[in-house]
């Protein structure tokens, strides 16, 4: 009967520890099925599948480096930035220890090689005649353009396994999209909406912003875009190139935004003359938003044009309520 006893026991102790093991094993399974999980990313230049989620991560145009850090991914490398280089300041604190690996439509696969990425985000407009050697390197997925950052969160919040988190700071720009509605509504009252004009002066031409980055974002605003523009818009049109001052009357609307280019560029003096030409003409001085002083010069170009981002959306923002004098309601 002892001797019974005794095995028992030791077949009960045995089984207790086998049990254990299996408990470990099924965590570690779980861990491992997690890191061998294929994500298949549908995108501008076809379908990429990426194993597990990505740690080292190479953004090749600005929005992607701001989106990636928005999504709390400190990119390994990226491209260098426009202006302010080689990191917009509004960022670079953010990217310490990220190594630049060029501009955005000349990437240095070399040494984006040398840094072992697990994802490339690139663009098909800048990097359409490099994705196969990006691809070679590392699975890599594609954006049409380079501005449209909400689509940008949602491809890499899921490249990324970070869906929650994309959705979380999609929804907070919708609430903070909502509050400027309210706000704006609050201050002008039956005037809201007001059309928008997104202007900037080149060397020897004039550009007006319609869709794009800031067109987009005044658009889910409740800006209004003028007939005229929105026209060009409904073409494919995001940018309109002014080669004469008889086209400034496309310019007018309530509310003209202009940012500057560079002004360390080469053409720089160009460009200050072209302005300062276009902007004394009486095709400009005829314009509603000028003649109610309604307009806003010199917005930060990189905000507004340059950046591209999540993180500089909500900027731009933010920076409506200054030059707009708009006051928050709660």
């Amino acid at each position: 009967m002892k001797h019974l006893t005794k095995l028992f026991i030791t077949v009960l102790a045995a089984v207790m520890v086998l049990s254990a093991c299996g408990n470990g094993d099924s965590g570690k399974s779980s861990d491992s099925k997690e890191d061998e999980k294929t994500t298949k990313i549908k995108h501008a230049m076809g379908t990429t599948e990426i194993k597990g989620k990505p740690k080292r991560v190479v953004t090749l145009y600005q929005g992607a480096t701001d989106v990636s850090v928005a999504l709390g991914v400190k990119p390994v490398g990226a491209v260098e930035s426009w202006v302010q280089q080689p990191k917009y300041d509004y960022i670079k604190d953010d990217l310490k220890g990220t190594k630049m690996v060029g501009q955005e439509p000349s990437p240095n696969l070399e040494e984006i090689s040398k840094l072992k990425p697990d994802l490339i985000v690139a663009s098909k407009v800048r990097n359409e005649k490099q994705y196969e050697q990006l691809s070679k390197i590392a699975p890599t997925i594609t954006h049409d353009t380079v501005y449209k950052f909400k689509d940008t969160t949602k491809m890499m919040g899921k490249a990324l396994g970070k869906e929650k988190k994309a959705d979380e700071l999609l929804s907070k720009y919708d609430d903070k999209v909502a509050q400027f509605k309210e706000d704006a509504k609050a201050k002008y009252g039956d005037e809201w909406p007001l059309s928008a004009s997104v202007v900037n002066f080149r060397p020897d031409h004039a550009r007006i912003y319609a869709s794009g980055y800031a067109g987009d974002i005044l658009h889910d605003l409740g800006f209004k875009r003028p007939e005229a523009q929105q026209k060009q818009v409904d073409k494919g049109k995001d940018i309109i190139q002014l080669t004469s001052k008889e086209s400034i009357p496309l310019m007018d609307a309530d509310h003209i935004f202009m940012f500057n280019s560079d002004e360390t560029a080469k053409d720089a003096e160009l460009t200050k003359k072209t302005k300062k030409d276009w902007t004394s003409s009486n095709q400009w001085k005829n314009l509603k938003a000028v003649k109610n002083d309604n307009v806003s010069d010199n917005v930060d170009e990189i905000t507004w044009n340059m950046a591209g981002g999540y993180k500089s959306s909500l900027k731009l923002i933010d920076d409506l309520y200054e030059k707009l004098d708009i006051k928050k309601q709660s």
